[in-house]
């Protein structure tokens, strides 16, 4: 039997790769599988997971034919995971030794749903510990109780995929896949639901995943289109979270979270090409109106005086024909 499933999607990351799927064989063991999902390179990426499959113990490759982006190549893992617990990693970033028999390790000895990890971020040679925003570790809670308040940083805002690990109880709830096509911000919709849904989490202090940042290949670096993907995606928590049983509490904290995403974005607006300047404004605009209103307004009364005047301006901007998200 697999105890454990790794979902790795790789795209043009050939510069990357080695290190990433050397740091998985530090990580082995007979009973865990790594699925290596190739998201269409155009690299040598290809090649490079193709000898990954021959020598890493427990490697799966599954090639797409189209680019389908991270969320598409996620699905894809989860649906060939044969394991009992199943976590990510991205195909750029890479593991401390020994790290998966540790973190299997802790959500076997706390018996839930999910366990949220910190993580290492690196910029360069840089190396700075991210930690999960929620003060009580080694505790078995209830999600929801991690979502709120919404003035300050929650679990819901440390939306890393590959920051955990996960029973397969909830792939088969439909609470592990991820909305298909978005090119960015997928994690959003999937750790709001996983948090309104699941029924028992923890947090632990284990450190293990090194996340690489400045990657120029990662949407996070490229000001284009795609990057609009995050209006759908919180457009998709709104939806999601007004249907709650608790919408009341719930809602304050998603309007204010995509409103800050919003005022981010606009506050750097100069690294998007013009055209898509243009159309972030106009669709942030669209989407503020699409917001519950009297909600919206308590959020921006909240916010401070720079970030609230720049979305109310926003709001009042005329819509253009034909803008949606």
């Amino acid at each position: 039997m697999v105890k454990l499933s790794v979902i790795v999607p790789f795209y043009n990351v050939q510069q990357y790769a080695p290190d990433t799927l050397k740091s998985l064989r530090a990580n082995a063991r007979d009973d865990f599988e790594f699925i290596l999902v190739d998201d269409c390179s155009r690299d040598e990426t290809p090649d490079i997971l193709a000898r990954a499959e021959r020598e890493l113990p427990g490697a799966v490759h599954v090639r797409h034919e189209q680019n389908g982006g991270l969320a598409t190549a996620r699905n894809t893992g989860i649906d060939a995971a044969r394991g009992e617990y199943l976590t990510f990693l991205d195909g750029d970033d890479w593991l401390a030794p020994g790290y998966y028999e540790q973190l299997l390790a802790s959500i076997e000895g706390l018996g839930c749903d999910f366990v949220r990890t910190d993580h290492v971020q690196c910029t360069a040679r840089a190396r700075t510990i991210h930690r999960v925003p929620y003060g009580r570790r080694g505790v078995v809670l209830d999600p929801r109780e991690a979502i709120l308040p919404a003035d300050r940083s929650t679990s819901v805002d440390y939306a890393y995929a590959w920051a955990g690990i996960y029973h397969r109880r909830l792939a088969d709830r439909g609470l592990l896949h991820f909305t298909d096509g978005l090119r960015t911000a997928e994690d959003r919709p999937w750790i709001w639901k996983l948090h309104r849904e699941a029924e028992s989490f923890a947090t632990v202090g284990l450190l293990g995943v090194f996340y690489r940042r400045g990657v120029a290949s990662s949407l996070t670096q490229i000001g284009d289109v795609r990057q609009l993907d995050f209006i759908r995606a919180f457009d998709q928590v709104i939806s999601e979270t007004a249907q709650d049983r608790d919408a009341d509490k719930l809602l304050p904290k998603a309007v204010r979270t995509y409103c800050a995403i919003i005022s981010h974005h606009l506050g750097s607006i100069e690294r998007f090409e013009p055209p898509v300047a243009r159309k972030l404004k106009s669709m942030s605009a669209v989407a503020l109106r699409r917001m519950p209103q009297d909600v919206l307004d308590d959020a921006l009364d909240s916010m401070d005086i720079q970030r609230a005047t720049r979305l109310r301006r926003l709001r009042r901007r005329p819509a253009a024909a034909g803008v949606s998200a």
